[in-house]
C-alpha cells in the first residue's frame, strides 16, 4: 500500500496551522505536505515536525500573491526574476524542513499573453528551477490542474505536462499527478498512470465530484490504490481533498484500506 501524508492547507483546519502537525501524527500519518511554509520561520515547522516524528513530504514554490487570487507566476514572462527569488527561498526552506522535493504551479495564464510565450517562459523557468535544486539536492515537480476549478490554469493536463518536461530536459523534473485534477480533465486514471509511472515522483487524491476524501464520488480508491501498488509505486500520495465534515470523521476511507 503507498504511504499517505495529510495534505495540511485541506485537512485539520479545525486547527491553527502549527497545531495541525500534533492533530495528523494523532490521527495516524507519517508525513505532510501544504501549499507554503512561507508565513512561518522553517525552525518554527521543523520543530513540530520533530516534536510529532513527521516527514515534511512536500511543499510548491512561492506562486504570487494567492489571497489575490494569483496561483503560480511560472508561465509569467515579466516576473522571471520574482519566480528566480521564489526558488531560492524554497531551498532555503527545504533544507532547514527535510524535503526532497518541491512542487511549480505554472499558474493563470494571462490575458495578454500568448500560449507560445506562456509556455516558453514556464520551459525557461523549470529549467532555472531545475539546476538550481538539484545542486541542492532537491526533485522539481510540476502539476497538471483542472481549469473548472482554476480557470485559465495553463498546465492542465498529462501530455501538455509530459511535452514541457521533454523541452526542459532535465532528470531532475518530474510530474506530481493529481487524481482529481486528472478525473476532471481527461479521466483514464489508471491506463494514464500506468504509461507514466516512470515519470511520476508525487501523487495526489481527492475524489469526484465535491473534491471530499475517497469514497464519496465516482472514483474506485481501492481498485487504484492496488494498480499503484502492482506499478510499484513508492512514493508518497497526499490527502489533498475538502473533508465532508470534519477530518477525523471523514478518515474512515483510511480504515476501511487497512491504512490506518
Amino acid at each position: 500500500m503507498p504511504r499517505f501524508c495529510a495534505n495540511l492547507s485541506m485537512l485539520f483546519t479545525e486547527h491553527d496551522f502549527l497545531d495541525r502537525f500534533d492533530a495528523a501524527a494523532r490521527a495516524g500519518f507519517k508525513g505532510v505536505e501544504y501549499l507554503f511554509p512561507y508565513d512561518y520561520e522553517p525552525n518554527e515547522i521543523k520543530a513540530v515536525l520533530e516534536a510529532n516524528g513527521l516527514t515534511q513530504v512536500l511543499f510548491n514554490l512561492p506562486a504570487g500573491d494567492w489571497a489575490a487570487g494569483e496561483r503560480g507566476i511560472a508561465c509569467h514572462p515579466h516576473r522571471v526574476e520574482e519566480f528566480r527569488a521564489g526558488v531560492d527561498r524554497a531551498i532555503e526552506y527545504a533544507r532547514v524542513l527535510g524535503n526532497g522535493q518541491v512542487n511549480c504551479l505554472a499558474g493563470i495564464k494571462p490575458a495578454d499573453v500568448s500560449d507560445a510565450v506562456a509556455e516558453e517562459t514556464l520551459v525557461e523557468n523549470l529549467k532555472y528551477a531545475a539546476g538550481k535544486l538539484e545542486q541542492a539536492g532537491i526533485r522539481l515537480v510540476m502539476e497538471a490542474i483542472n481549469t473548472r476549478d482554476i480557470p485559465g490554469f495553463f498546465l492542465n493536463n498529462t501530455q501538455q505536462a509530459l511535452r514541457i518536461r521533454e523541452r526542459v530536459g532535465s532528470g531532475n523534473l518530474a510530474l506530481q499527478y493529481d487524481i482529481y485534477h486528472m478525473q476532471i480533465m481527461e479521466g483514464d486514471i489508471c491506463p494514464t498512470l500506468e504509461a507514466n509511472i516512470g515519470a511520476i515522483q508525487h501523487v495526489q487524491l481527492a475524489d469526484n465530484p465535491g473534491r471530499h476524501e475517497p469514497g464519496t464520488g465516482e472514483l474506485n480508491y481501492r481498485f487504484i490504490f492496488g494498480f499503484l501498488d502492482q506499478l510499484g509505486y513508492d512514493g508518497w500520495i497526499g490527502c489533498e481533498y475538502k473533508p465532508a465534515t470534519t477530518t477525523e470523521a471523514g478518515l474512515g476511507w483510511m480504515k476501511e484500506h487497512d491504512i490506518l
